[in-house]
Protein backbone atom coordinates (compact mmCIF):
# COMPACT_ATOMS: atom_id res chain seq x y z
CA UNK A 1 0.00 0.00 0.00
CA UNK A 2 1.13 3.51 -0.85
CA UNK A 3 0.19 6.96 0.05
CA UNK A 4 -0.18 9.67 -2.58
CA UNK A 5 -1.45 13.72 -1.78
CA UNK A 6 -3.81 14.74 -4.17
CA UNK A 7 -4.48 18.74 -4.18
CA UNK A 8 -6.37 20.76 -6.56
CA UNK A 9 -8.42 24.83 -6.33
CA UNK A 10 -10.84 26.29 -7.61
CA UNK A 11 -12.25 30.17 -7.18
CA UNK A 12 -16.08 30.97 -6.26
CA UNK A 13 -18.15 33.24 -8.15
CA UNK A 14 -18.99 34.85 -5.05
CA UNK A 15 -19.40 34.41 -1.36
CA UNK A 16 -22.42 32.83 -0.26
CA UNK A 17 -23.21 29.51 0.90
CA UNK A 18 -24.65 27.97 -2.34
CA UNK A 19 -21.86 29.21 -4.48
CA UNK A 20 -19.16 27.63 -1.76
CA UNK A 21 -21.30 24.22 -2.00
CA UNK A 22 -21.37 24.29 -6.02
CA UNK A 23 -17.32 24.83 -6.14
CA UNK A 24 -16.88 22.57 -3.26
CA UNK A 25 -19.05 19.99 -5.38
CA UNK A 26 -17.49 20.56 -8.51
CA UNK A 27 -13.69 20.19 -7.65
CA UNK A 28 -13.79 17.25 -5.33
CA UNK A 29 -16.25 15.51 -7.82
CA UNK A 30 -13.72 15.94 -10.69
CA UNK A 31 -11.06 15.10 -8.47
CA UNK A 32 -12.57 11.38 -7.61
CA UNK A 33 -13.47 11.39 -11.25
CA UNK A 34 -10.12 12.03 -12.49
CA UNK A 35 -8.25 9.98 -10.14
CA UNK A 36 -11.14 7.60 -9.67
CA UNK A 37 -10.58 7.48 -6.41
CA UNK A 38 -12.82 4.74 -3.99
CA UNK A 39 -14.07 7.17 -0.88
CA UNK A 40 -12.68 4.12 1.21
CA UNK A 41 -8.53 4.96 -0.04
CA UNK A 42 -9.37 8.46 1.09
CA UNK A 43 -7.55 8.84 4.90
CA UNK A 44 -8.11 12.71 4.76
CA UNK A 45 -9.06 15.85 3.01
CA UNK A 46 -7.56 19.75 3.95
CA UNK A 47 -9.45 22.54 2.64
CA UNK A 48 -8.26 26.06 2.78
CA UNK A 49 -9.87 29.18 1.64
CA UNK A 50 -8.81 32.77 1.19
CA UNK A 51 -10.26 35.33 3.52
CA UNK A 52 -12.32 36.70 1.72
CA UNK A 53 -14.48 33.36 1.76
CA UNK A 54 -16.63 33.42 5.34
CA UNK A 55 -20.19 32.10 4.59
CA UNK A 56 -19.35 28.38 4.93
CA UNK A 57 -17.03 25.69 5.54
CA UNK A 58 -16.23 23.63 2.16
CA UNK A 59 -16.01 19.96 4.52
CA UNK A 60 -19.33 20.72 5.03
CA UNK A 61 -20.66 19.66 1.45
CA UNK A 62 -18.74 17.06 1.05
CA UNK A 63 -20.38 15.72 3.81
CA UNK A 64 -23.85 16.78 3.30
CA UNK A 65 -23.95 16.74 -0.73
CA UNK A 66 -21.58 13.84 -1.12
CA UNK A 67 -22.14 11.96 1.51
CA UNK A 68 -18.64 11.49 2.55
CA UNK A 69 -18.84 11.33 6.32
CA UNK A 70 -15.91 9.04 7.46
CA UNK A 71 -13.08 10.85 6.34
CA UNK A 72 -11.51 12.81 8.67
CA UNK A 73 -11.73 16.58 7.14
CA UNK A 74 -10.37 20.23 8.41
CA UNK A 75 -10.91 23.47 7.23
CA UNK A 76 -8.16 26.33 7.34
CA UNK A 77 -8.28 29.60 6.04
CA UNK A 78 -5.16 30.55 3.50
CA UNK A 79 -2.23 32.23 4.49
CA UNK A 80 -2.76 35.80 2.47
CA UNK A 81 -0.12 36.88 0.31
CA UNK A 82 -0.59 40.23 -1.82
CA UNK A 83 -2.05 40.10 -5.07
CA UNK A 84 -2.76 36.38 -4.55
CA UNK A 85 -6.02 34.87 -5.99
CA UNK A 86 -8.95 35.83 -4.61
CA UNK A 87 -11.87 34.00 -3.90
CA UNK A 88 -10.24 30.82 -3.72
CA UNK A 89 -10.61 27.12 -2.25
CA UNK A 90 -7.76 24.51 -2.77
CA UNK A 91 -7.81 21.10 -1.56
CA UNK A 92 -5.05 18.33 -0.57
CA UNK A 93 -6.43 15.11 -0.41
CA UNK A 94 -4.36 11.89 1.31
CA UNK A 95 -5.21 8.55 -0.36
CA UNK A 96 -3.92 4.71 -0.20
CA UNK A 97 -4.01 2.76 -3.29
CA UNK A 98 -2.23 -0.99 -3.67
CA UNK A 99 -2.72 0.57 -7.54
CA UNK A 100 1.09 0.17 -8.42
CA UNK A 101 0.54 2.46 -11.18
CA UNK A 102 -1.40 5.09 -9.78
CA UNK A 103 -0.08 8.63 -10.69
CA UNK A 104 -1.91 11.86 -8.57
CA UNK A 105 -3.89 13.93 -11.41
CA UNK A 106 -4.10 17.02 -9.74
CA UNK A 107 -6.89 19.30 -10.44
CA UNK A 108 -7.36 23.13 -10.75
CA UNK A 109 -10.70 24.31 -12.05
CA UNK A 110 -12.40 28.15 -12.78
CA UNK A 111 -9.80 30.91 -12.11
CA UNK A 112 -7.43 28.47 -10.24
CA UNK A 113 -6.28 27.52 -13.27
CA UNK A 114 -3.41 30.13 -13.56
CA UNK A 115 -2.36 28.48 -10.18
CA UNK A 116 -0.62 25.55 -12.12
CA UNK A 117 -0.98 25.65 -16.11
CA UNK A 118 1.44 23.45 -15.83
CA UNK A 119 -0.71 20.82 -14.50
CA UNK A 120 -4.43 21.97 -15.49
CA UNK A 121 -6.23 18.71 -16.88
CA UNK A 122 -9.71 19.68 -18.47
Amino acid sequence: MKQFAIRGAITVAENTEEAIKNATVELLNSIIEKNNLNIADMLYINFSATKDITKAYPAKFVRTELGITDVPMMCYQEMYVENSLPMCIRILIVVNTINKEFFPRHIYLGGAKILRPDITIE
